[in-house]
């Protein structure tokens, strides 16, 4: 057997961001300009990240859940009514379904891929009609629409979302978090489609810290419709119908109305000073991930203890992520002692994500059980997300493959 020593030469963290002289320039530049919030800076970046997903429109936020959130709102979401979300996700895909009295219907995920299941969904339309969900979830229930992931930025067949949409009446906002810049196509004959790029009703995007492109905080609504663009612009800064930059700015009106009782959700101009530059360096830092997801699946392949994630034809991987499974049949260890032997070897890992219906809300509120979503049971115990970020030094690379590699023959059965 091989010998299970700490190495503590290399710590590697799960995600270290990548900020240039550009973008602290163009921060201080912002802060000198005495306009901070909302401006000509969050103009400029949303017209340029409209430009680069080719979208007619984009409207910038503080967060992709405050994306998430005014994209079911625009749509009309009522108490009540359903959503087809996916249980492997971040809290905020069903939260937003929450904050509107409506009912996140959870769907099972791919156990390749990790995204939602347009067999199971479907499925799960049947069975709601059927009365087979949990009790908590009347029968009756109209589901109006489906909220799709594209876990660690490999999207979905967007062709077969839009298809299950179409024949269930469903709108499509599309959680793309992970996804900048991602693409797919059809085929190798076929063009490639922008996330974004007419994939949704809206599509919304993350610039949290650790995402592809960062703001701190932020994010960003992009939708072809001039109707669903308008009313999230108004509604993101309290339902005013002129936001800070028009009233304020040479030639806007001091004067506004309230159209709705709206929220405070609108991107400053000081984050978007960041998210400016980090859009210009966009291609080069995902080309980034990728090269560092190309070494891992070459040196990772022949370790028989795990499974490494898909690389599938006609698709732009955007690699946010790049996530393992253990082949725990072959080990000795579970997932949790795996990660802890990673960390005792300075090595930083998270988990993409333990599913909504395995969370006590989800568990106690709608009585999902495991039953009800035999996939995600079972793989998420399974999942351990390895560093991978522009930037990433060799050492910390061979760091990582070298003690996965070590850690696989020392709790190899």
């Amino acid at each position: 057997m091989t010998s299970l020593t700490v190495s503590t030469t290399t710590n590697v963290p799960f995600f270290r961001p990548s900020i240039n002289d550009a973008e602290i320039q163009e921060v201080v530049d912002t802060l000198r300009s005495g306009w901070l919030t909302t401006g000509p800076k969050v103009n400029q970046f949303e017209g340029q990240f409209a430009e680069a997903v080719g979208a007619t429109h984009a409207v910038s936020l503080n967060s992709c859940t405050a994306a998430l959130h005014l994209a079911t709102e625009a749509l009309g979401v009522q108490p009540g009514q359903g959503v087809l979300v996916p249980t492997i996700t971040f809290a905020a895909t069903a939260e937003v379904v929450r904050y509107h009295g409506a009912i996140p219907i959870l769907v099972d995920c791919d156990p390749e891929t990790l995204n939602l299941d347009l067999n199971d969904a479907a499925r799960k339309l049947v069975q709601l009609r059927q009365g087979k969900l949990p009790q908590s979830i009347p029968k009756d229930t109209h589901v109006v629409g489906i909220i799709p992931v594209h876990v660690g930025g490999l999207m979905l067949d967007c062709d077969a979302v839009k298809a299950l949409a179409a024949q269930a009446g469903l709108w499509i906002v599309e959680d793309a978090a992970h996804a900048f810049p991602s693409a797919w196509r059809r085929s190798a004959k076929e063009p490639w489609q922008n996330c974004g790029e007419g994939t949704a009703d809206v599509s919304c995007f993350s610039f949290y810290a650790n995402k592809t492109i960062t703001t701190g905080e932020g994010g960003m609504a992009v939708t072809e419709s001039d109707e669903l663009a308008s009313r999230i612009r108004m509604m993101s800064l309290h339902g005013l119908t002129h936001d800070a930059w028009s009233r304020y700015s040479r030639g806007g009106n001091w004067d506004y109305k309230i159209g709705a009782p709206g929220f405070k959700y609108n991107l400053t101009d000081i984050a978007a000073a960041i998210g400016i530059h980090q859009l210009a360096r966009s291609i080069d830092m995902r080309n980034e991930r990728e090269s560092i997801a190309r070494l891992y699946l070459e040196q990772l392949r022949e370790v028989r203890e795990i499974e490494l994630p898909p690389d599938i034809p006609n698709r732009i991987h955007s690699w946010h992520l790049f996530p393992i499974k253990l082949k725990l049949e072959r080990l000795t260890v579970d997932r949790n002692a795996f990660i802890e032997a990673l960390k005792d070897e300075g090595i930083s890992c998270s988990v993409h994500w333990r599913p909504l219906h395995l969370h006590p809300y989800y568990l106690e509120r709608f009585g999902w059980s495991a039953e009800d979503l035999p996939v995600a049971s079972t793989v998420w115990k399974r999942l351990i997300s390895l560093p991978i970020f522009p930037g990433m030094h060799d050492a910390e690379m061979d760091h990582v493959m070298r003690t996965v590699k070590r850690l696989c023959a020392v709790f190899s059965r």
